[in-house]
């Protein structure tokens, strides 16, 4: 299967909607990531590693595929 990735933009708003009332420094210390480097990618202007989307679809309880790679 070939994935693309969906756009910063998108990838953006579907973390901040999954956030929702949650703390962004809440998310970022429960996954071990800086709230600076989870704001970034909230806004689009940075798509996490690998390894940070793992922790990201399991803390969402959401598919890498739905987060990152659905357009």
């Amino acid at each position: 299967m070939n994935s693309i990735m969906a756009n910063k933009k998108t990838i953006g708003e579907r973390l901040v909607r999954l956030r929702g009332a949650i703390p962004q420094g809440k998310v970022a210390c429960d996954i071990g990531i800086s709230s600076s480097a989870l704001g970034m990618y909230e806004q689009g202007r940075r798509v996490p590693r690998d390894e940070v989307k793992v922790k990201l679809s399991n803390y969402y309880k959401a598919s890498i595929e739905s987060l990152f790679y659905t357009p």
